[in-house]
């Protein structure tokens, strides 16, 4: 029964493979059954880490493991010395030309693994055979104990010439750290200056030192490699990691350098672009320094716009040349830089919202004339000159002689008084309000009050002063002076001699101020006589100049 299935199986695989190298023989080697080069499945088989040929699968036998089944036999074969490599032959079989060593079959040619080849399949199956008899000797010839002695040998000199190389080396490199130290501190000792051969000269030391203790690792290192490499080729076992290790140091210089030129057209475009827009941003500057200074002049544009307009044009200009050579940057196609670029956007837009908020109202304030330089401006409770205009920030100097640096975005989410603006073509209208009791008539009131406005220097005379009566209170009638000033710089004297005035004027014509207002008269009325406005210690003016 057994042999029964056995010969069912044979003709089935006899079946298969009939017609399959029949339209193989059909069919050009170049395509292989209609199916491309690139599309058929192949695997190496090697042995002591090279390759010995490519051999092809099935469906139900894939290349690889077939590859795999070849290269441990060739290694059972290697180990059994009492098989000689040139014992082995090539007889027919029902699926090929099997190569066999006595008894042991180590692989089988079929007619698909010539076809892939192009060659027929006696010459395909010798060449094979070749190969492995080859591979075989060569195997047990690296191991035969007088060429590993030899190796041994090899290995022990080349470890006491690693030795007595760094011995010279730290002796050489030793003399030469005290040549070079004498050397400079003679050259520093030569300079001038005791303070800086103090500081100047040990720093000098440093970085003479540092290269030359830099220069001695990298020897230290190569040397090091070369006598791993020496050591490791020696011995069969080894040879694969001092092979692989001479990899690790020629690739990345070989991939290194093959970047660097395939890299060589993109980097001729980044430097082209770079020339263009550096030059380009240059004429671009000069225009606006011409709208600045005013040599050149365009419609309905002003002077102060010219510097945060050309801020904008270089933003602009400097993205679209960002954006032009982001795909000639190295990498900029791997998911690495993608990740960065993801990074640094995330924590550009949470960390920099105050930040491009205050820029946007920079501009706001800018180009919205809300202000300039020298205006002189109250932002919530700071008041003063406006010193300094930034994209980011304000620069007010306060009446104090203040400081005080403000925000852009604050400035665009508070209420702001300009006082400039419309003083140098109206004029700046200061007012201040006093109470005064029923008893006294308004017109009088009216007339004292614009004889105060009249003594107050830095006042316009025209238009004049006007007064509103404001309030009429519980115990008082409240009335507001209102007066023209040029200009709002010293305002806060201007309101100081202007109360002053008041007083003096009130109290010339025996008229009561009622602010505060109280309840009752009192039996005198709150008056100060004239010979009282100086009392001590207030000093009287000198006589007037000339008399």
């Amino acid at each position: 029964m057994p042999v029964f299935r056995l010969v069912l199986l044979s003709a089935a695989i006899l079946i298969i493979l009939l017609p399959l190298s029949d339209s193989l023989a059909q069919e050009p080697p170049a395509t292989l059954a209609g199916m491309p080069d690139a599309e058929i499945a192949t695997a190496p088989v090697r042995f002591d880490e090279r390759t010995l040929f490519s051999v092809r699968g099935t469906t139900s036998f894939p290349a690889p493991e077939r590859a795999a089944g070849i290269a441990a036999r060739i290694r059972d074969l290697a180990s059994d010395s009492s098989v000689e490599p040139e014992s082995m032959i090539v007889v027919p079989s029902d699926l090929g030309l099997d190569i066999r060593a006595g008894k042991q079959r180590l692989m089988t040619v079929v007619t698909a693994d010539a076809i892939l080849e192009s060659v027929s399949l006696e010459t395909l199956a010798a060449a094979h055979r070749q190969k492995i008899a080859e591979a075989i000797t060569e195997h047990r010839a690296e191991r035969e104990p007088g060429k590993l002695l030899r190796g041994l040998g090899f290995a022990l000199l080349a470890t006491a010439v690693y030795y007595a190389l760094l011995l010279v080396l730290r002796r050489v490199f030793g003399q030469l750290q005290e040549a070079l130290e004498r050397r400079v501190q003679a050259h520093v000792a030569a300079l001038p200056g005791k303070t800086f051969q103090l500081v100047q000269g040990r720093q000098i030391w440093e970085a003479v030192r540092a290269t030359v203790r830099g220069l001695h690792w990298i020897l230290l290192i190569l040397l090091f490699y070369f006598w791993l490499d020496v050591v490791l080729a020696q011995f069969p076992w080894t040879r694969p990691l001092g092979d692989q290790l001479t990899g690790l140091l020629t690739d990345p210089l070989v991939s290194i350098g093959t970047g660097l030129i395939d890299f060589v057209p993109n980097l001729l475009f980044l430097i082209v672009l770079t020339v263009v827009i550096r030059y380009g941003l240059r004429l671009i500057k000069v225009y606006f320094n011409a709208l600045e200074r005013g040599t050149a002049s365009l419609a309905g544009f002003e002077p102060e716009w010219s510097m945060p307009a050309y801020k904008i044009v270089r933003a602009l200009t400097i993205g679209l040349a960002l954006v032009m050579a982001y795909p000639y940057l190295p990498g900029a196609g791997s998911d690495a830089l993608q990740g960065v670029s993801v990074f640094a956007g995330l924590l550009l837009s949470l960390g920099a919202a105050g930040t491009v908020s205050n820029l946007i109202a920079g501009y706001f304030n800018t180009f919205g004339r809300v202000f300039r330089v020298g205006d002189f401006i109250k932002v919530g409770e700071v008041m003063g000159e406006v010193t300094q205009v930034r994209l980011l920030t304000t620069r007010v100097r306060t009446i104090k002689n203040e400081e005080v640096t403000i925000p852009n975005g604050t400035i665009i989410n508070t209420h702001l008084v300009n006082y400039t603006v419309l003083a140098k073509t109206q004029g700046l209208i200061l007012h201040t309000e006093v109470g005064i009791g029923y008893e006294v008539p308004w017109r009088q009131v009216h007339a004292m009050l614009e004889e105060a406005a009249r003594r107050t220097p830095g006042l316009l005379p025209e238009p004049p002063a006007f007064i509103l009566q404001r309030q009429l209170a519980d115990f008082a009638v409240v009335y507001q002076l209102n007066v023209y000033a040029g200009s709002p710089k010293g305002m806060a004297d201007t309101y100081s001699k202007l109360h002053q005035n008041i007083l003096d004027v009130f109290n010339e014509y025996g008229v009561q101020i009622m602010t505060p207002a109280y309840e009752g008269d009192t039996p005198e009325p709150k008056l100060v006589p004239r010979d009282q406005w100086y009392a001590a210690p207030a000093t009287p003016p000198g006589p007037p100049a000339g008399r």
